[in-house]
């Protein structure tokens, strides 16, 4: 028996066996929220494979039918009608969350190789989900999504939903454990899911969809790294970057491309490897060059690795003139910051959990200015406004410098005297990363980095409440 919801102008119709529906929620969802204009969904009781016809085209491979579906470009047809239906293929500069260009080829490369992973998941055991949450801890370090993009692709759906399906409840609380970048990334999925269930339920075309408990969220002090200038060379790398998570798909996982056009397979063209070959080959030989010119590292050049410290980063006394709650985040507040530059710096803060709107004005702080611009939720933030935090970040306090410290003074540490290194390279060399562990308050609550007291003319800086042994970031 078949269940049809059909659209006489629709372009493409999309096949799923009842067996497909229970099992696979993601199908599911994107079937549910898929514009009936476009999609007529038919819903086989017994038997029957998962298809997508568009025309004379055929797909029969689950990822590929959701990419298409996602509008990736591969099929004018529904491409044509206007801008993409779903929007989960992020893209490089999220210039394909407004509908206004095609989605880099890299970028779809990244997303399959990543849905690749959702799969080998899907058909693992619970230590391949265990292993994967680690690795995905240190990927999510400078990074929001699975590829560059100011919100969850389709490809962060996919290996969400293969996670909470194959590990939920205070099982894959336990496996998280302190892997807070693992943590912020699955609560961002699993809030976004929630979303498209809400929708998914006031459509007819489905029955009724089940997604496994994810994590219950926690109030966590981290960023979304989404800078919205990234080049192809990024999303490529961000492609790459799945090697070692893949190295433990079976066999039978590996290239599967079931059905997709040439145009849209699992990887880089040839062309487009040679491409990435020869600009990686280019940057090796510039590094090569400018480390053979610097030679000892003499004269004003930037501090060699091994002499990295806290002294690269630009720490300033700041006042907050105002703050206002984010619209478009639960967590984040946005705030103008003077920091002793001519117009007051935009920082978005996630602190609506610590502290009370009228907590924010008025404010002295400790900000750090070396970061590059990035956009919070649509809100161009410019800078870190620093806390202090226990380790479960239940408890955060403002790190403050002392009273009588001047507007744009900066917070030095005695014995590190160098200046501070420019915002593109905080970023690149992912310096605060490599500092943050020893940047922290003491046994009295005073900022210190290796022990060392972080100092203003006035003083020394510390948690605002006195908390000891805290993280400040």
């Amino acid at each position: 028996m078949v269940i049809t919801t059909e659209a006489r102008s629709a372009l493409a119709n999309l096949t799923i066996p009842a067996a497909t529906l229970s099992s696979d929620p993601l199908v599911a969802l994107i079937a549910a929220i898929s514009p009936p204009y476009q999609t007529n969904v038919n819903i086989v009781k017994k038997g029957g494979s998962l298809t997508l016809k568009i025309g004379p085209d055929t797909l029969t491979h689950r990822n590929a039918i959701l990419r298409s579906l996602c509008g990736n470009g591969l099929h004018n047809a529904l491409d044509s009608q206007g801008s993409s239906p779903l929007l989960f293929l992020g893209g490089h500069s999220a210039s394909s969350f407004a509908g206004s260009s095609p989605i880099s080829a890299l970028a779809i490369a990244g997303i399959t190789s990543w849905m690749s992973v959702a799969s080998s998941i899907r058909d693992g055991s619970p230590d391949d989900v265990s292993t994967l949450i680690g690795q995905l801890n240190g990927y999510f370090v400078t990074r929001g999504f699975v590829v560059p993009s100011a919100a969850p692709t389709l490809a962060d759906l996919d290996l969400y939903l293969a996670i909470v399906t194959k590990v939920a409840g205070d099982e894959l609380e336990s496996m998280i454990g302190s892997n807070v970048n693992t943590r912020r990334w699955l609560e961002q999925c699993g809030a976004t899911v929630d979303e498209l269930v809400t929708v998914a339920t006031k459509n007819s075309k489905v029955p009724a969809i089940t997604i496994p408990k994810g994590l219950t969220a926690k109030p966590i002090l981290l960023p979304n790294f989404f800078f919205g200038d990234e080049d192809e060379a990024t999303v490529a790398a961000a492609a790459s970057a799945v090697k070692s998570a893949t190295s433990t798909t079976s066999a039978g996982n590996k290239g599967k491309g079931g059905g997709a056009p040439a145009t849209g397979g699992a990887g880089l063209t040839d062309e487009q490897k040679k491409a990435a070959a020869e600009k990686k080959a280019k940057k090796n030989a510039e590094k090569a060059a400018k480390k053979k010119k610097d030679g000892g590292g003499k004269g004003g050049g930037a501090t060699p690795a091994a002499e990295l410290n806290v002294s690269a980063l630009d720490i300033r006394v700041g006042k907050i003139l105002k703050a206002w709650n984010h619209e478009g985040s639960e967590k984040l507040y946005c705030e103008e910051v003077d920091v002793g530059e001519e117009t007051p710096r935009k920082i978005a803060s996630g602190l609506r959990s610590f502290y009370k709107l009228d907590e924010m004005q008025e404010r002295n702080v400790l900000v750090l200015c070396n970061l590059k611009a990035r956009n919070l939720g649509g809100f161009p933030s410019h800078g870190m406004v620093l806390c202090a935090s226990n380790a479960d970040h239940t408890k955060v306090e403002f790190a403050v410098p002392p009273e009588g410290s001047k507007i744009g003074e900066r917070v030095t540490f005695e014995g590190f005297d160098g200046e501070p290194e420019p915002e593109n390279k905080v970023a690149k060399k992912k310096i605060f990363d490599k500092l943050a562990p020893d940047l922290k308050t003491d046994s009295s609550g005073e900022v210190v980095w290796k022990g060392v007291k972080g100092k203003t003319s006035a003083g020394v800086c510390k948690a605002v409440n006195g908390m000891t042994e805290a993280q400040v970031s």
